[in-house]
């Protein structure tokens, strides 16, 4: 099994110009050229806020299936464009006959919750190793525990309602003690609670920014295989809400955004001069900020690591296609059980 990683190119300065000049990209600001990126390099292109594409380059992408998103200046999703639908019609009808049986919509939903609790539990553990701070340690092991009682109870569980209980009360967990994960700067990061729509504190920002490029890069890991983002198993399909892909980032959301989220923090990469609070209590990346935070993201795509259970090196970018690869041949019946990644 083998794949490319592509780079994908984000747009985040203001009143950005993207024109196609041969087998290039053009990025002008005010007129004036700041890029030039060989097409060929490019997997798919990104722009916060007020981002102009040229029709040629639009359809370009289209035909050779380089998708285009949209965010505001924030993150949030506002549209998406893609080319023809690609991939084989029969696994599209595998998966469309999957969601009517029961039992196999139970058993995957079981899984994906199951490698969610682990990667988060294996974080909780790992920080404990790392840190110097007894009560931070204590506490850091006891969630861990209750996380391994969460994952026991799985096995006892009977439905995907049920399952969605644990999961929510895994996160709850998890997020209480998140804080005591930091080495740096807790008083600035400090997080009391969860907050999404919009973030309340700055490591809500991050989180709520790096989820958004983590689920843009699962749907994308879906569709390069054939699968319908659209159609989930253990979140509950709504109208232009993608459920498959935040079905397979579950097991990502530890191992590749938390983690960068830490490092930034630790690391003082990120510092309150890198958030604005808006209108209603709401804190975002500012420009700079979001710059940071994508850096970091791309380079954690370049790390490199042994995949358990395909026993390959490969890069954190290419996890969530291997992954979408794995789901794919599970939902085909080559597959027993899908496995999902997990990083110890």
């Amino acid at each position: 099994m083998s794949a490319t990683l592509l780079n994908t190119l984000y747009i985040t300065s203001p009143n950005a110009w993207l024109n196609l000049q041969g087998e290039t990209v053009i990025i002008k600001i005010d007129q004036e050229k700041k890029l030039q990126v060989p097409l060929h390099h490019i997997g798919s292109i990104v722009g916060f806020g007020d981002v102009i594409l040229t029709p040629q380059l639009m359809k370009r992408c289209a035909e050779d299936g380089r998708t285009i998103v949209h965010l505001d200046r924030h993150g949030r999703f506002i549209c998406r464009m893609e080319g023809a639908v690609s991939g084989n019609i029969l696994l599209r009808k595998a998966q469309f006959q999957k969601e009517g049986q029961t039992e196999f919509c139970f058993e995957t939903a079981r899984t994906i919750v199951a490698g969610k609790l682990q990667n988060s539990r294996n974080m909780l553990l790992r920080s404990a190793r790392d840190c110097k701070d007894e009560r931070d340690v204590m506490a850091l092991r006891q969630t861990a525990q209750r996380l391994a009682q969460l994952i026991q109870s799985l096995n006892n569980c009977v439905d995907i309602p049920g399952l969605r209980g644990i999961e929510g009360d895994g996160s709850k967990e998890y997020f209480q003690i998140f804080s005591s994960m930091l080495r740096q700067q807790r008083d600035q990061f400090a997080m009391t609670v969860r907050s999404r729509r919009p973030p309340r504190d700055r490591i809500n920002a991050i989180l709520s920014f790096l989820y958004t490029l983590l689920m843009s890069d699962c749907r994308s890991a879906l569709e390069g295989v054939g699968l319908d983002p659209q159609l989930g198993f253990l979140h509950v399909p709504r109208p232009g809400r993608a459920s498959f892909a935040l079905d397979l980032m579950e097991e990502f959301r530890s191992v590749i955004a938390d983690r960068i989220a830490l490092a930034l923090i630790n690391r003082k990469q990120v510092a309150p001069k890198h958030f604005e609070d808006r209108e209603g209590g709401a804190v975002y990346l500012t420009e700079e900020g979001i710059k940071a935070v994508i850096g970091a993201y791309q380079q954690k795509k370049q790390d490199s690591l042994i995949h358990p259970f395909l026993n390959q090196k490969t890069t954190i970018g290419l996890l969530p296609h291997l992954q979408a690869r794995l789901m794919a041949r599970y939902i085909r019946g080559e597959m027993e059980g899908y496995l999902p990644f997990i990083l110890k």
